[in-house]
């Protein structure tokens, strides 16, 4: 099958008359050890899977039971919500030579009253932590003027204080935005208390990212982690056998070097 590609195939069997028992069930079977090699490979294919492989991966279909090939999940068990998860934003504003030189640049420069020109210059040389006391400084700004001096004045900084929007919400870092993949079975909430929370105590789920179909917070997905259900723990090499084969390996260079 598939001659001229050498990744792993994947057999998907669905049906819309699934009997009783497997109603919202989900049957995998690993049969990546049900072949015979071939003699003559064909493209970057190099084994066959025989008659006799068939008849028992159907077999294990049809028994649909628990075992070394099998496993049996609920279809829940491979949904997600994947939640936005944002952090706020932190600002200090230097009023330095550089940034108001690159402020005095732009073409927007002219918005800028004299009065809050004069009132940058008696600034110099400060720096503010906090974006309102900042602001509190200059005669009164307009969005305009204000996004204005954000743009030239301001740092991201984890020192300084929350930015708050005019409704008195805490804005949004976007370099700082995480997500993060919630079971169907388990409540957002739950979880960003027990997994988030713990570890960035500022952060906060963005309740505005909904799942089209259902309205609720977080955007439903799914995925089948196959080789995670069926993986085989190989315990590693002994130090002694790596050690042998480094001191055997090194004895070959050496000797191919002496033939050089």
């Amino acid at each position: 099958m598939f001659f001229n590609t050498g990744i792993q195939t994947y057999v998907w069997i669905l049906s819309n008359k699934k009997p009783p028992q497997r109603k919202n069930k989900v049957q995998l079977i690993n049969a990546s050890e049900f072949y015979k090699p071939l003699r003559k490979s064909l493209g970057n294919k190099r084994r066959e899977v025989t008659n006799e492989d068939i008849k028992r991966i159907v077999e294990i279909y049809k028994n649909f039971e628990e075992n070394e090939f099998s496993k049996i999940f609920d279809t829940t068990d491979f949904g997600y919500r994947r939640i936005t998860i944002e952090r706020p934003l932190r600002l200090r504003f230097d009023i330095t030579d550089e940034n108001l030189e690159k402020l005095k640049q732009d073409k927007n420069y002219k918005k800028l009253t004299p009065e809050i020109i004069e009132k940058l210059k008696e600034l110099k040389g400060k720096s503010f932590f906090d974006r309102n006391e900042f602001f509190e400084n200059l005669p009164k700004l307009n969005k305009i003027q204000k996004k204005l001096l954000q743009k030239y004045l301001a740092t991201k900084d984890e020192k300084a204080a929350i930015c708050f929007d005019t409704k008195g919400k805490p804005e949004a870092d976007s370099d700082l935005r995480d997500y993060e993949n919630v079971p169907l079975k388990e409540n957002i909430y739950e979880y960003f208390e027990r997994e988030v929370k713990p570890y960035v105590s500022d952060a906060w789920i963005n309740e505005e990212v909904r799942d089209k179909k259902d309205g609720l917070v977080g955007i439903v997905g799914y995925e089948i982690p196959f080789n995670r259900y069926f993986y085989k723990y190989t315990p590693p090499r002994s130090l002694e056998e790596i050690d042998n084969d480094l001191k055997n390996l090194s004895k070959k260079i050496m000797e191919l070097l002496d033939e050089i």
